[in-house]
């Protein structure tokens, strides 16, 4: 019977410790799992990442600074784990203050690379201005390309500058100032102007009269061998006192073109209204090529006094109303 009590205390002995064994090994590995999962939750990218923004790292901040600043810009999911990795590379001294561009999401690893090495990221961003848009427009343009870009504040300062912002294709640096892109497509304005200075200096009209004019002529011509021909019919209506009658101009006024205008719109008490207002409209209508310059100084001679154009951007003149109201007729009327 002893033998028998003791196989059975030792079998019951090595089952429990069995028992003992098999749970010691499922709480090592949930452990293992739970802290795999930890890390990963804390080296993985946050699903906030700031795709397309800048992140400011101010000069003298220490590595826990930096690391907060990441975390609260969504950069990085653990300050520790950031921290860690640094030390652990012997880079938690060489972090570098400045501004850094994420264009797409990074690993804490790729974060950590870049901070310590200083890899800003600040590559040259291209950005093309329609030739005809307003100061609005381009601010626009500028909001969709620079992360940081205030249009609010680009208007402020170009706001005084329709007409004289050149259309052009730029690069800038993700971080630009909106004043840098004013005062670049300001300058670009300038140096373009220059090449048409001498014939500009006998045209007999102001640089201003002449950016007006041509902003008109962006917007009035379909096309550029067109635009002489309108500059011509334009001033000859101006040297006999008649109104303008630009259709283009309720565009910049309430943002109608020629097919939408009612009578209501063309009695619109407005200073851009050429259908109310004899000569040119108080300022550009927009912000024109160096094609539409060139049309305003040197129109083709004529004795036109209008024209029209019809939706496929043909354009017919007419020496008087009479002749008018036939291309109306002949092109329009039965579009």
């Amino acid at each position: 019977m002893e033998d028998e009590e003791f196989q059975f205390t030792k079998h019951k002995r090595v089952f429990n410790l069995a028992i003992n064994s098999k749970w010691f090994f499922v709480a090592l590995g949930v452990i293992f799992v739970s802290t795999v999962l930890w890390v990963f939750y804390l080296v993985h990218t946050p699903s906030k990442f700031p795709t397309r923004r800048i992140i400011h790292i101010i000069q003298g901040a220490s590595l826990t600074e930096i690391s907060h600043t990441l975390e609260e810009e969504s950069v990085i999911t653990s300050p520790f784990i950031f921290k860690t990795i640094a030390r652990f590379l012997e880079n938690d001294t060489s972090a570098q203050a400045g501004d850094y561009f994420f264009n797409e999401p990074l690993s804490v690893f790729e974060i950590v690379n870049r901070i310590t090495t200083g890899n800003f990221n600040l590559v040259l961003v291209k950005i093309t201005i329609p030739e005809g848009s307003t100061v609005a427009e381009i601010a626009e343009f500028c909001e969709a390309k620079f992360p940081e870009f205030d249009k609010t504040r680009f208007l402020e300062i170009a706001k005084e500058s329709e007409g004289y912002l050149f259309p052009d294709t730029y690069s800038f640096l993700p971080n630009v100032k909106e004043k840098q892109i004013f005062e670049k497509m300001r300058k670009t304005f300038d140096e373009k102007i220059s090449t048409l200075q001498e014939n500009l200096s006998v045209s007999g009209q102001t640089l201003d009269n002449i950016v007006i004019m041509a902003s008109i002529i962006e917007k009035e011509a379909w096309k550029k061998k067109d635009r002489k021909l309108i500059s011509g019919v334009l001033w000859n209506r101006i040297n006999r006192g008649m109104l303008l009658q630009v259709d283009a101009a309720f565009l910049y006024i309430n943002g109608k073109n020629t097919y939408s205008l009612t009578y209501d719109d063309l009695a619109i008490d407005s200073p851009y209204n050429t259908y109310k207002y004899k000569g040119l409209p108080i300022g550009p209508i927009c912000n024109p090529s160096l094609s539409a310059l060139e049309a305003a100084i040197l129109p083709s001679e004529s004795d036109n006094l209008f024209y029209l154009s019809d939706k496929l951007g043909n354009t017919y003149y007419a020496l008087d109303f009479e002749g008018h109201k036939k291309n109306r007729r002949l092109y329009l009327d039965k579009q």
